[in-house]
């Protein structure tokens, strides 16, 4: 209940009263409003609890990813009724990277009421808005279940802000990604040139492996060594987000 009171008192600078706040935000009224309070609360704060445990929105963010990911999943299975395993993920990694996360935020003004420190810049640290994106679908789930939340992403973030014709135009830079990726979680992430063959035109065809703390993760092929390294580096990255390819490096203990 202290918590409660704590981050009421955290939100209280705004002039519309919270639950008028999160209602504009969300399109419905909070029942339990600290869940969506905690959401918006950054760890740079340095925020205890009695326990002396951290209150920020990391634990909301995880469970927010989870759902988020399951959410448009069922959207693009429903939607794409021909398309193949390999299309869903692909395109669902162009809605839930950080980046289209972030835009995301930015458009429904996260920046304006999410609560950091003083001391940390946004623009340095830009994956804070995407974060308290996931944190926010997290406090819905819990709040109200899962409907709920599919109601929020087709409204709130679907309808009014993403062009699916646009996205399955769009080509993400994989290999910058998965580079990203491995910098952020301190791997180290290699890329091999395995082979070089000609096809039956007598083209040239080159093969490339995607290594990630010296373990092969994805291997593909292209017309030349750029088009193989992103087509290994989009492989290796849908397998990272399906968390199929982490069950290697759960024993390194990275800081």
């Amino acid at each position: 209940m202290k918590n409660f009171f704590y981050l009421n008192r955290l939100f209280s600078k705004y002039r519309k009263e919270p639950y008028s706040l999160f209602r504009k935000l969300l399109g419905f009224y909070p029942r339990n409003i600290s869940y969506y309070q905690l959401a918006l609360t950054h760890r740079s704060l340095s925020l205890t609890n009695q326990e002396g445990q951290v209150i920020s929105n990391e634990r909301l963010e995880f469970l927010g990813d989870a759902v988020l990911n399951s959410i448009v999943s069922d959207l693009f299975y429903r939607h794409y009724q021909k398309k193949d395993e390999g299309f869903l993920t692909n395109i669902r990694s162009k809605i839930v990277n950080r980046d289209s996360l972030n835009h995301l935020a930015l458009k429904l003004e996260l920046n304006k009421i999410v609560k950091i420190s003083k001391n940390v810049n946004p623009q340095l640290s830009n994956d804070i808005y995407g974060n308290a994106l996931e944190a926010l679908i997290g406090a819905i789930y819990l709040d109200y279940g899962y409907d709920q939340c599919m109601k929020f992403v087709k409204t709130k973030l679907f309808d009014p802000f993403i062009d699916l014709s646009k996205v399955e135009k769009f080509e993400m830079n994989y290999k910058s990604r998965l580079i990203e990726w491995c910098q952020k979680n301190h791997y180290q992430i290699d890329f091999e040139m395995t082979c070089e063959t000609l096809n039956e035109n007598h083209q040239p065809i080159f093969q490339s492996r995607v290594l990630i703390e010296g373990t092969p993760v994805s291997e593909s092929t292209g017309l030349n060594k750029k088009e193989s390294q992103q087509k290994a580096s989009r492989l290796a990255y849908q397998q990272i987000i399906e968390q199929k390819t982490l069950h290697f490096l759960k024993e390194e203990s990275k800081n």
